[in-house]
């Protein structure tokens, strides 16, 4: 029944003529927030296959998986998305996906051909769980999984422009917090 809610859900909130999406979109994610179940797994209160674990990542065996074998590599402190991640855990997280990449390229049956490495970030992005993490997931040829996006182009002048735009915030000044 979960799983039908939240293919129903998903589905309302993708489609543009839905009146009061964006109230229901709200009311989910607040949901969502509120009862964060990698917290509860990093605490002990949900069981979870655990691949790897140090003092700041975890990481465990995705429950849906795209292809068998597939793991979510996990901040344990609790913190919505790649952008709120502070510069600390960066290199923690970046350990753990190489230790689990590898881990799962060495031992998965059939050996996969090759994998990705992703984040969803934001609901509409397809971030489900507000909790930041990663997938890896590995890759055979003629597994299903496409990433076929609809690609645009840049009519004259706007790559320029994005470019600028995307450089001034880069380089604006940060002003820090103590």
């Amino acid at each position: 029944m979960k799983k039908v809610f939240r293919y129903i859900t998903f589905w309302i909130f993708q489609s543009k003529f839905f009146p009061g999406r964006n109230v229901l979109r709200k009311i989910m994610e607040s949901k969502l927030r509120e009862n964060c179940v990698f917290c509860k797994i990093i605490k002990g209160l949900e069981k979870a296959e655990i691949l790897y674990e140090d003092s700041h990542v975890i990481s465990i065996l995705d429950i849906n998986p795209v292809n068998l074998g597939h793991a979510l590599v996990i901040p344990k402190e609790h913190y919505e998305n790649f952008l709120s991640l502070p510069e600390g855990i960066y290199s923690h997280l970046l350990r753990a996906l190489r230790i689990i990449a590898q881990a799962i390229m060495e031992s998965v049956e059939p050996k996969p051909e090759g994998f990705n490495i992703l984040s969803n970030n934001g609901f509409v992005a397809g971030q489900r769980i507000f909790h930041a993490h990663f997938h890896v997931i590995p890759r055979y040829s003629g597994d299903g999984l496409k990433f076929k996006p609809v690609v645009k182009r840049y009519a004259k002048g706007e790559i320029e422009r994005y470019a600028n735009l995307i450089r001034q915030k880069i380089n604006e000044p940060k002003t820090q917090i103590i």
